[in-house]
C-alpha cells in the first residue's frame, strides 16, 4: 500500500496597501499595494524560490493579486482566483476605526458591537474558517505532491489557523501572528494537516513602515 502524498500549502498575507485616508478598506475595490508592499511581495517570492511550487491562487482583491504576481512569475505559473480567500465582510468597511477616530465612539454603531463571539459586526468566524479551509484543500488537490501558494488576508488566515489548531475562533486582534506578507504554511499528509509553520520574509521591510502592523482591512 502506497504512503499518503505529502503536500504543503503556503497561505500568504498580502503586502502593505496604499491607504492614505487610513480607513478599513475590507472588500472595497481599488486598494493596491504601496511601493513598500510590492517590495514585500518580492521578498515572499525570494523566500519561496527553492520550493516546489506548482499552483498559485489568490483572493480576487487587487492587493492579493498583486502580491501573487512575483510569486507566480518566478515559477512561470498563471494566477488562479478563488473567492473563498477574500477578506471578511465587515460593517465598518469604508470607515475609520482606529482609537480616537470616532466610529467606535458613535452611539449609532454600538449595537453592531454587541456580540464579539460570532461576531455581530461582520462575517461569522466559523463561516470564514470553513471557506478558507475549503480553499486550502482545493489548492492542496491542485498541487498534490508538490506545494501551493494561496494569497489572502489577515483575519481569514488567522481564523483558518485557529480552526485547524482547534482553538476558539473569537480572539484579540492585537495578538494575531499574521504580519504583512507573512507565510503560514500548512503541511499535509493526504488530506490531513500534520504541521503548521510560520515565517515573515518581509519583516525587515515591515520595520520601515511605522503603521504597517496596524494596516486597516488587512
Amino acid at each position: 500500500m502506497s504512503e499518503p502524498t505529502r503536500t504543503t500549502v503556503h497561505v500568504v498575507r498580502h503586502g502593505e496597501v496604499h491607504n492614505p485616508d487610513k480607513i478599513l478598506y475590507g472588500r472595497l475595490p481599488d486598494f493596491h499595494l504601496s511601493e513598500l508592499g510590492r517590495q514585500m511581495a518580492k521578498a515572499d517570492a525570494q523566500a519561496l524560490v527553492d520550493r516546489d511550487v506548482t499552483h498559485v491562487v489568490a483572493s480576487p482583491l487587487e492587493r492579493a493579486q498583486e502580491t501573487a504576481e512575483p510569486i507566480a512569475a518566478q515559477f512561470g505559473l498563471e494566477i488562479a482566483t478563488d473567492t473563498r480567500l477574500i477578506e471578511s465582510a465587515n460593517y465598518f468597511e469604508g470607515k475609520k476605526v482606529s482609537p480616537g477616530d470616532g466610529s467606535f465612539r458613535n452611539p449609532r454603531h454600538w449595537w453592531v458591537l454587541r456580540d464579539p463571539i460570532t461576531p455581530s459586526w461582520g462575517e461569522a468566524y466559523l463561516v470564514i474558517a470553513q471557506r478558507m479551509f475549503a480553499a486550502v484543500q482545493a489548492a492542496r488537490v491542485a498541487a498534490e505532491g508538490h506545494e501551493a501558494v494561496c494569497v489572502s488576508h489577515q483575519l481569514p488566515i488567522w481564523t483558518l489557523r485557529r480552526y485547524v489548531e482547534r482553538k476558539r475562533l473569537w480572539h484579540d486582534p492585537r495578538r494575531r501572528e499574521c504580519g504583512l506578507a507573512s507565510l503560514t504554511s500548512f503541511r499535509f499528509v493526504g488530506s490531513k494537516v500534520v504541521g503548521i509553520d510560520y515565517a515573515e520574509p518581509a519583516a525587515h521591510l515591515v520595520a520601515l513602515s511605522p503603521g504597517a502592523r496596524t494596516a486597516k482591512g488587512a
